[in-house]
This record gives structure tokens, C-alpha cells and sequence, in this order.
């Protein structure tokens, strides 16, 4: 069997804030997304790349948390069903 799911991430800048939204997508995948930030400091020079960088990482370990804690608790699921509800 092959399955294969994508991650598409989609950001919006306004010169000091960067939003990432990262999606699960493909036929059989669960449908989760996360969101992430980044603020650039006064400081820091105008480079939009590292603020999406810092944006997505965010946005990836949160959908990583969440896909984390979904399997978890299809585990559980699991492990309680009766063993004739087991496939």
C-alpha cells in the first residue's frame, strides 16, 4: 500500500509579522494544521526568508504536537475496544 500526505504551509507578512499555517494534506490524511509566528525586532535586518523560517518551525512543531497527540489517543482507542471490535 502507498499513501502519501503533503505539508503545505501558507504565510502572511506585514513587514513585522510573519503567520505560518501548516496543513496535513493527501486522501488519507488526518486533516490537521497549526499556525506559527515570528516578529522581526527593530533590529534586525529586512530579510523575510528568516521570518518564515522561524514561523514555519513553529507552525511544523505544533502540527507535529498535534498529530503526536491524535495517534496517542487513537492508541488508547485502540487498547479499549473490545478484542472482537479489533481489527
Amino acid at each position: 500500500m502507498h499513501n502519501q500526505w503533503d505539508v503545505e504551509l501558507s504565510f502572511e507578512e506585514d513587514g513585522v509579522h510573519t503567520t505560518c499555517e501548516a496543513r496535513l494534506t493527501g486522501a488519507r490524511a488526518p486533516g490537521l494544521s497549526a499556525h506559527g509566528e515570528s516578529v522581526k525586532s527593530a533590529e534586525d535586518r529586512p530579510l523575510a526568508r528568516i521570518g518564515e523560517e522561524v514561523a514555519a518551525s513553529r507552525a511544523l512543531a505544533e502540527l507535529s504536537a498535534k498529530l503526536r497527540t491524535q495517534a496517542t489517543g487513537e492508541i488508547d482507542d485502540e487498547g479499549r475496544r473490545p478484542d472482537y471490535l479489533i481489527y
